[in-house]
């Protein structure tokens, strides 16, 4: 009895860990890029040298969480969004903060960039369509040997 009620315990949080995945990957809000980003904000509004070692660490793991499309995207619009939406940035320091801490983000920051352009960092996007189908194809592997399991 209870060798079978942990074998279904088991099953059950193996499919919440596989089902959990895409949750994991959901699309970057602007609320969470706005947070992230907000130790750049001394930097965009009066430029140094260099921008600080939080904004660089903020931008580079925020690059590095945008893996879909439709995260760059996201962060493409978010990035719209503070460039209109808080007067008195600079504009240049803004644009220069991905290239000062090495961020590579495919694209040059300016008010009229167009976000729907905007597809990866470096890859070609079949190739990110590719990963995700990849993905899925083994959640549902997992899912399948799971259930054949239990």
């Amino acid at each position: 009895m209870a060798s079978s009620l942990l074998v279904k315990v088991t099953c059950l949080a193996m499919i919440c860990l596989v089902l959990g995945i895409p949750l994991a990957n959901a699309i970057i809000t602007c609320p969470d890029a706005d947070i992230t980003l907000m130790s750049c904000l001394p930097y965009v509004a009066h430029p140094t040298q260099w921008p600080p070692l939080q904004c660089c660490t903020a931008v580079l793991g925020l690059t590095a969480r945008a893996i879909t499309r439709e995260d760059r995207q996201a962060v493409c619009r978010c990035l719209l969004g503070i460039m209109n939406g808080i007067p008195g940035l600079d504009l240049t320091a803004f644009a220069a903060v991905p290239i000062l801490c090495g961020a590579n983000i495919g694209y040059i920051i300016s008010p009229n960039m167009d976000c729907r352009l905007y597809i990866s960092h470096h890859q070609h996007s079949f190739s990110i369509s590719y990963i995700h189908y990849s993905i899925k194809y083994i959640q549902y592997a997992v899912l399948i040997y799971i259930y054949n399991i239990c």
